[in-house]
């Protein structure tokens, strides 16, 4: 083997330099030079990351090993997607990491989320299913750590059994579905594969395989009827936890699933497995703004807040055009900041009261307008009410997804329009609940953030207004997708 291949992995590399900085830095260094371990890893990151929109202006198409690994231009912005949203994670979660329980083992939180992100890279760049599952298990295992990491408490030890039960089962099914696909095709690369299927396979194993890799998948998307542990995850596991998993993770999926459907089984788009997503996202989009509207938890709010917006994402994946996927990479990257918003907030009030009722966000505006104007443009951006951001990526979605022309997916879109208007009800209740509830005695008195937190939550502002006027960054996208 030519180990100058691994020169073509230039963000997975520079990702694993970062790692073992962090890693040095906490393990070897006095405890008294700690303390600047989280601004550190912060600065590194976000070398890394320019480091990274460098590498999609130079770039270019290159594989490795066998073709098991490429990368793209394309591939290099997905992954710098992601890696903008885990800056700000990272930012945010610098009050809670230096906090008196925490502070300990921050080093260690640092290094788990390095790793499951290192986990999505190969997943994104992988174009053989056994790097697939190497990246996906690589992603999957150290989030149910970081999931358990505040120990103290009953419900992150819960949150971590569901999460990795969860995680065994759906990389059991995944693998199922693999092996259906392995006796099909007689391979494991994704180019292989599609020439099998392409070139006529019994459809009905493999309508049976596309089944259960879109199950195993969907597990890790958060889709109905596999959507159970997400509630549960997301009120147990920490703050700065769940505001990874609900937005790079669930980024990471969405990409991953686009490559897998796209370039694997685009060939039977139309026999095999265009009706089970229509079925899908329906099932998501519906079940998870019915069962939003009834949570009084905010992380449990925003738990099926994400599920629903799962089911959007998943509308550029069935558009099955440049366009489409164009739209997914602007849907995410507009959910990023919009998402990490709410968190930002719900992070910032839960470390300093640790509240984290609707019903303690009443009169928020009289006690910290700030925090509930950045909740509220939050809000208004995942709704998609103009001019924020959320209202172009669901347009540019919605669009990608009717250029396919069906009469069927006319009807899907219109589906999630009117799913649109239910999810406009239930944003709404949280800003009513900060401007309009009036209470004697506000449950939140003022208080002031620290420097991190609001730093993070003026990022993602400047993201969902920004995205909101300069919406012709899609069109960077779209040209760079090669439309």
């Amino acid at each position: 083997m030519d180990y100058s291949q691994f020169l073509a992995m230039k963000q997975e590399i520079c990702l694993l330099v970062v790692f073992l900085l962090v890693f040095l830095n906490d393990t070897f260094l006095p405890k008294k030079a700690q303390g600047g371990l989280g601004v550190t890893t912060c600065i590194l990151f976000a070398l890394f990351t320019a480091f990274g929109f460098y590498d999609v202006v130079s770039g270019s198409d290159v594989a490795a090993f066998a073709g098991m690994y490429v990368t793209t231009p394309v591939v290099a912005a997905i992954k710098n997607i992601l890696n903008v949203g885990v800056l700000i994670v990272l930012i945010q979660s610098l009050k809670w990491t230096s906090s008196e329980m925490q502070v300990i083992r921050r080093g260690e939180f640092y290094e788990l989320l390095l790793v499951t992100l290192f986990g999505m890279y190969l997943m994104i760049s992988a174009r053989h299913f056994l790097l697939f599952i190497i990246g996906l298990e690589t992603a999957s295992l150290p989030l149910a750590a970081m999931v358990a990491f505040d120990k103290n408490r009953y419900e992150s030890h819960e949150a971590a059994v569901k999460y990795i039960l969860t995680a065994v089962f759906s990389s059991a099914i995944f693998m199922m579905g693999l092996s259906f696909v392995y006796g099909l095709s007689g391979s494991l690369y994704f180019t292989q594969i599609a020439a099998a299927v392409q070139g006529g396979v019994n459809i009905v194993p493999l309508v049976v395989a596309i089944a259960f890799v879109i199950a195993g998948m969907g597990f890790k998307l958060s889709l109905v009827p596999f959507h159970l542990w997400t509630a549960d995850v997301y009120q147990g596991a920490p703050t700065s936890v769940t505001s990874y998993l609900s937005v790079i993770s669930k980024g990471a999926a969405a990409f991953a699933f686009l490559v897998i459907m796209w370039q694997v089984f685009g060939s039977v788009y139309e026999q095999a497995w265009e009706w089970m997503l229509y079925a899908l996202i329906i099932l998501t989009i519906t079940i998870g703004n019915l069962f939003a509207i009834r949570q009084r938890n905010m992380k449990r709010f925003l738990a099926f807040s994400s599920i629903s917006q799962a089911g959007y994402i998943m509308l550029g994946v069935i558009a099955m055009n440049a366009m489409g996927a164009a739209a997914l990479m602007y849907y995410i990257l507009v959910y990023i900041f919009s998402n990490l918003a709410a968190f930002g907030v719900i992070g910032a009030i839960e470390n300093n009261t640790g509240k984290v009722w609707m019903d303690d966000y009443n009169g928020l505006y009289k006690t910290n307008p700030r925090l509930a104007v950045t909740m509220m443009l939050a809000m208004f951006s995942l709704a998609g009410i103009p001019p924020f951001a959320g209202f172009f990526s669901k347009f540019f979605i919605f669009t990608s997804a009717i250029n396919q022309g069906s009469i069927a997916i006319y009807v899907l879109v219109l589906i999630a329009l009117i799913n649109t208007i239910i999810s406009l009800y239930y944003y709404l209740l949280v800003v009513k609940a900060m401007f309009i509830n009036n209470e004697e005695e506000c449950n939140i008195a003022n208080f002031r953030s620290a420097c991190s937190e609001r730093l993070g939550m003026w990022i993602c502002v400047a993201g969902i207004i920004g995205l909101g006027i300069v919406s012709f960054f899609y069109d960077s996208l779209l040209t760079l997708v090669g439309c």
